[in-house]
């Protein structure tokens, strides 16, 4: 009875898991009204895409109905998009929602601009579906939608079945496209041959937009952008040109595929697929263009309840690793890890107060100032994964620049903990029992091999509710997903350096931030602050100035501090997790171990990964 009651808190974490897997499933499944089902396609040159294909109950062979594929952008996998998937759905589209290639769990290309030449992957898709592939789709009706690269994916697209239309003289295989993020190849030289239906999303504050043709805060003004100007113009007699677009009109003909029209919704770059008015626009569109099989209104979105139970399932899942944890230290073998608390650190006194907030701040400072140039440094360390091609080598080009912030900070931090001791602590009552550095080779092996047993019992758990369910843990852009066996290799590669920051971290937390009669909950608050205001820095930094100027900050490597968005909420949990598994065995090793190992693959499958293979 006691046992069961040590673990009640594991086993009320798996049932909420399981509970919010099911709901979230329903509302994907659009209450059962359709099947979704994990498809492979080899593509070419031992190339392959996995894709979620989503078929309303309401399409057969007899009641045929459109299609449109969904390509995530740059960094994303196709659960990233889910959004649009349940909405076009649920009105009676068969989806073809992809991972693109070097993403997710598609294969790389060998292509280094495989979203200009390839559409990620979505040309041999509509290939395939145009071919028949299905009979319950009508190939007379196929589309496609993409976000950010995904949008560029989307009108590369337009223009490469454009190019077979007129050199066939039939109508393009590719029905109508909606770009969605992405305006730098509406140029007249991708126009031209496309003969497709266009639609065009673009963010009012797209972060990216300094890039356009016009600059200042025009270059992401729809209205009088000439890149949006050029889609309508092109469409319209020339006596008939126009010097402003009016948003949300459709111009042109539905019927010879010249339709086009432009949005200009409001938001942010990396939140404009989760914008509701966004969506309405993109099921508008496709409504008008096809025809909606399963007429509904478009404000009526139930996207947002599934995106609330896999967020609840992410936090729940980021806990699930203390009772997993815990439920292991209860096992015999494991017992001796446990050990107490080392006594706190000594009150602060008002000269102590005065070196540890300097050192705060300085540390704060440091890592804002270093993150970008380590982004510069990965682009020469590892040139093959920064130019995209395939390498054995390190092969994740955004990680790269993380795992260098993270080592150099890392090791900066260690140098600064030991040094802020020997000239200060040790000659105000600091004593180094309290670090609880002390172990055996023995504990010590047992402690990695607990991490390992936590890390695979997490994922296994995953693995097991993607299989019933097809859910993960996800908000939004920020995912805990399933990942191949070739990941854990990457893991491997990535580890050691990463977890130089991960162990320096769990040393200052509980070496150095916790003092006699100082609140828990104060002193895990300034610990979670301490490694993550560097970062927010940066992002204040940057939208300060773009808010100020209509231009960011920093313009060559604006996607990097865009992943801070992702990266920051894992720092900030850090110190938190190190503190509570501390507090578990009066050690600082086994924190950093499992943190490092479950936050790297979460890392490490959410972004670009140019294997060759």
């Amino acid at each position: 009875m006691n046992h069961k009651i040590k673990n009640l808190d594991l086993y009320i974490c798996l049932f909420v898991l399981v509970v919010s897997s099911f709901l979230a499933s329903v509302i994907q499944t659009s209450f059962y009204q359709v099947n979704i089902s994990l498809e492979k396609l080899d593509t070419s040159n031992n190339q392959y895409i996995y894709f979620d294909l989503y078929k309303p109950l309401s399409a057969s062979k007899e009641n045929p109905a459109p299609f449109i594929a969904i390509i995530p952008g740059f960094q994303r996998s196709k659960e990233a998009l889910s959004n649009i998937a349940i909405e076009l759905s649920r009105r009676g589209y068969v989806v073809g929602l992809i991972d693109p290639y070097a993403q997710g769990l598609s294969s790389s290309s060998n292509s280094r601009r495989s979203a200009t030449t390839e559409g990620y992957g979505m040309f041999a898709l509509v290939e395939y579906v145009y071919g028949g592939a299905y009979d319950f789709i009508n190939p007379d009706f196929i589309g496609a939608t993409g976000h950010s690269m995904g949008g560029n994916a989307a009108i590369r697209g337009a223009n490469y079945f454009g190019k077979q239309a007129i050199k066939t003289n039939t109508r393009s295989k590719l029905h109508s496209a909606y770009v969605s993020g992405y305006v730098l190849t509406l140029l007249p030289e991708v126009l031209k041959d496309v003969r497709s239906n266009v639609g065009v999303s673009y963010a009012l504050y797209d972060e990216g937009a300094f890039r356009n043709e016009q600059k200042g805060w025009a270059n992401s003004y729809m209205p009088t952008m000439p890149e949006a100007l050029r889609v309508v113009n092109g469409v319209l007699p020339k006596n008939q040109g126009i010097d402003k677009i009016e948003l949300n009109k459709f111009y042109g003909n539905v019927d010879d595929l010249s339709t086009r029209v432009i949005h200009n919704e409001a938001v942010l770059h990396p939140f404009h697929p989760y914008d509701h008015e966004a969506t309405a626009n993109q099921l508008i569109f496709f409504d008008k263009v096809f025809g909606s099989p399963m007429p509904r209104n478009p404000n009526q979105q139930i996207w947002q309840w599934k995106e609330f139970f896999t967020l609840l399932n992410m936090i729940v899942g980021l806990y699930l690793l203390i009772p997993l944890t815990r439920a292991f230290l209860n096992l015999t073998f494991f017992s001796s890890i446990i050990r107490p608390i080392p006594i706190a650190l000594p009150t602060q006194s008002k000269q102590g107060k005065v070196v540890f907030w300097s050192i705060f701040f300085l540390s704060a400072l440091i890592a804002c100032v270093t993150f970008i140039p380590m982004v510069d440094i990965a682009k020469v360390l590892f040139a093959d994964a920064a130019s995209r091609k395939l390498t054995w080598f390190f092969p994740q080009r955004m990680n790269n620049s993380v795992m260098l912030w993270a080592a150099f900070n890392g090791t900066l931090g260690l140098i600064i903990f030991f040094t802020s001791y020997y000239l200060f602590g040790r000659h105000h009552g600091v004593k180094k029992a309290s670090w609880g550095l002390s172990i055996s080779k023995k504990n010590l092996v047992k402690v990695i091999l607990l991490s390992v047993l936590v890390f695979v019992s997490f994922y296994l758990i995953l693995f097991v509710l993607y299989a019933i369910f097809h859910v993960d843990y996800r908000f939004l852009f920020m995912g805990v997903r399933v990942f191949q066996p070739e990941m854990l290799l990457v893991l491997l590669m990535y580890f050691p350096l990463f977890f130089v920051f991960f162990f320096s971290n769990s040393l200052r937390v509980n070496g150095a931030m916790r003092f006699t009669g100082q609140p828990e909950w104060q002193s895990k608050l300034i610990a979670a602050l301490a490694n993550s205001l560097g970062l927010i820095l940066i992002i204040v930094i940057q939208y300060v100035v773009f808010f100020k100027t209509g231009t960011v900050f920093w313009t060559t490597n604006w996607l990097s501090v865009n992943l801070l968005f992702g990266i920051v909420p894992m720092m900030f949990i850090l110190p938190l997790f190190n503190r509570v598994f501390f507090h578990m065995t009066g050690n600082v090793y086994l924190g950093p171990l499992i943190t490092c190992l479950v936050f790297i693959m979460i890392l490490s499958t959410n972004t670009v990964v140019y294997l060759p293979i």
